[in-house]
């Protein structure tokens, strides 16, 4: 890289710290603390994917959603998912039209999925053939109805809420949707300091005033920046064997993955791991990956591509305590490995 090309780096990177910080501290006026999740939330739209937020009502997942939907000039859509919610009320379907002329035909009719950033509120409270009805549109970025193919506009972002899956009247979500989630983010309680503010925010005459930050166009520009990011050869295959270690019976997997792990990280896990990293390291304004970059980012990328097995769940495992361990124990280097 020439010095100027370098120049130009450092200034567009500059500027992306400074955008992020002004959307996140606009999102913080209304989102008391979870600083750590609406960064993750950030990173994730920045990085081109889609984010599951789980945590028990009332924490301000929706409100979250919203708050950042306010401070961006995309087409926000939320569905609220339900039991009797049926493919077609998410996707669209084919309808008969008559024209002017007396003529009938099917017209497509457009469901909330045709926006860009779409809440998938309770997502777990539908039926798993609802849920799979978001398939081709988080992977593909687009919906196929009748054999005809419609591309959705970007940048397309699922923001999917869920309660606990041991809550009632919950369905766990297929391992082929969990997986086109980019980051799995656990919503924890506020603290006693922040449920203060929250109290002075809501049941006074607190106003939010909402502001614009950000255009589509804006955010696929930053994309590309994201991307151009270096990745050290050693950096990447330190991110490729913490994939692999979640795998039980694997070269690199510790004791716990082969003790208590069915199925490890998919592919698509690593990819989240770097691109996030890359986002973590032009946030502490550095413009190649490090070791701890891809550690800040391995619960929320990796724990929804964990499954447990029944020992696991018999003892309270979690995926959190098997990444644990898979961070303490992957070594950094290929020497490490050879030690």
């Amino acid at each position: 890289m020439d010095p100027s090309q370098k120049e130009s780096l450092e200034a567009r990177a500059v500027e992306f710290r400074e955008k992020f910080a002004a959307i996140r501290d606009q999102i913080g006026k209304m989102i008391v603390g979870q600083r750590r999740v609406i960064d993750d939330v950030l990173i994730a739209l920045f990085s081109g994917g889609h984010c599951l937020l789980e945590g028990v009502p009332g924490l301000g997942k929706t409100l979250l959603v919203r708050t950042l939907s306010d401070a961006l000039d995309l087409e926000f859509r939320r569905i609220q998912f339900t039991p009797d919610l049926m493919p077609a009320d998410i996707i669209g379907t084919n309808m008969v039209m008559e024209d002017e002329q007396g003529q009938r035909k099917f017209v497509f009719q457009k469901g909330p999925v045709f926006g860009q950033i779409i809440l998938a509120d309770e997502i777990n409270r539908a039926t798993p053939k609802t849920q799979s009805a978001l398939l081709e549109a988080m992977q593909e970025r687009s919906v196929t109805v009748g054999g005809v193919m419609y591309k959705l506009a970007p940048p397309f972002c699922v923001l999917g809420t869920q309660n606990p899956l041991e809550m009632d009247g919950t369905y766990p979500l297929p391992e082929a949707q969990l997986d086109r989630f980019f980051f799995k983010i656990l919503v924890g309680y506020p603290s006693r300091e922040d449920l203060s503010t929250v109290l002075d925010r809501t049941v006074t005459a607190f106003v939010y005033e909402k502001r614009i930050l950000m255009n589509g166009r804006e955010i696929e520009d930053w994309k590309k920046l994201v991307l151009q990011v270096v990745v050290a050869p050693h950096v990447q295959d330190y991110a490729v064997r913490l994939a692999l270690a979640t795998h039980p019976h694997g070269t690199f997997a510790v004791p716990s993955t082969n003790r208590f792990v069915r199925y490890g990280s998919s592919p698509r896990g690593v990819q989240a791991l770097v691109l996030a990293a890359k986002i973590q390291a032009l946030l502490d304004g550095r413009y190649n990956v490090s070791f701890e970059d891809l550690r800040a980012s391995a619960y929320p990328a990796l724990r929804h591509r964990i499954l447990l097995n029944f020992e696991a769940e018999a003892e309270g495992i979690t995926p959190d305590s098997i990444i644990k361990e898979v961070l303490e124990k992957t070594p950094e280097t290929e020497a490490q490995v050879a030690a």
